[in-house]
């Protein structure tokens, strides 16, 4: 991994490929990682749950034991919460991300839970030139890939995934189950109240008319000394169907593609596996 780059001269801001992905997602990531613990009801236990979880839904797939040299690239790591928790499993974790405040923040939530992250600022589109090694598992969590827009960016994110990849290795991706949303197109999440109704945490989605695209617009709102305080980031998402990612998977060359819903796994999102063969 290369960790002696400065902000000006990550690979992504200097490329000439820079898209809409790239300007929305990693401002929002940059500018949410201070509070993004807040839109968990309790972070420090989603790090334990989401990492008991998705290591049950691991290790039931792989073909040989996970030991302490079972390597695990989660590419979309933002502050940590799945790469710690899956550390904390016994995964030896490399963890990258578009964002390098997130990155950052990562690590030295990691350093506190007593586990190591290796890792550093990567794209999940360049992942073959920004890290090196190879590993057992590929892992992007929590609705990260839906930042890509086109079947071009998706198709080059989900090979660079398969070229990180040891020979039968396994992919795992979660997301939101678009197949529903796409049929009513909500305007909002329900609010969630925490903290005996002082802090609230809500979106509002704006939908795109001519494509599959919605902006979302992300609240958190807290009461501080008596005084209500809002923090509000944007960024855009594909709502991207099943059968879709699917077809991207499969032209990438993945093998066994497996969708489990989470009345299936425990896990919050429909998650996504497949094979290198």
């Amino acid at each position: 991994m290369r960790k002696d780059r400065h902000n000006d001269e990550l690979p992504f801001q200097k490329n000439n490929e820079v898209s809409l992905m790239n300007d929305s997602a990693l401002h929002f990531y940059d500018e949410l990682a201070e509070d993004y613990h807040l839109i968990f009801e309790e972070w420090t236990r989603a790090i334990a749950s989401q990492g008991e979880t998705l290591s049950r839904i691991i290790r039931s797939k792989l073909t040989a034991s996970v030991t302490e040299e079972t390597t695990l690239l989660d590419c979309s790591c933002g502050i940590g919460t799945q790469a710690i928790g899956l550390a904390l499993n016994g995964f030896k974790v490399t963890a990258t991300d578009l964002s390098p405040v997130s990155v950052e923040r990562a690590k030295k939530e990691a350093e506190s839970f007593g586990v190591e992250l290796n890792g550093g600022v990567a794209d999940f589109r360049s992942l073959d030139k920004d890290v090196s090694g190879m590993f057992h598992i590929v892992l992007s969590a929590d609705n990260a890939i839906p930042h890509l827009l086109t079947d071009e960016e998706l198709l080059k994110a989900a090979s660079n995934m398969y070229k990180k990849l040891e020979i039968n290795g396994l992919i795992l991706i979660t997301m939101r189950d678009y197949d529903e949303l796409v049929k009513s197109k909500p305007k909002a999440t329900e609010p969630r109240i925490f903290d005996q109704g002082k802090r609230i945490v809500f979106q509002i989605w704006d939908w795109e008319e001519e494509s599959a695209a919605y902006l979302t617009n992300h609240f958190i709102m807290q009461e501080i000394d008596g005084v209500w305080k809002t923090k509000h980031n944007k960024t855009r998402y594909r709502a991207l169907l099943r059968e879709e990612f699917s077809r991207i998977l499969t032209q990438a060359g993945f093998s066994s593609i497996e969708w489990q819903m989470p009345s299936e796994t425990g896990y919050y999102q429909p998650i996504v596996t497949a094979r290198k063969k």
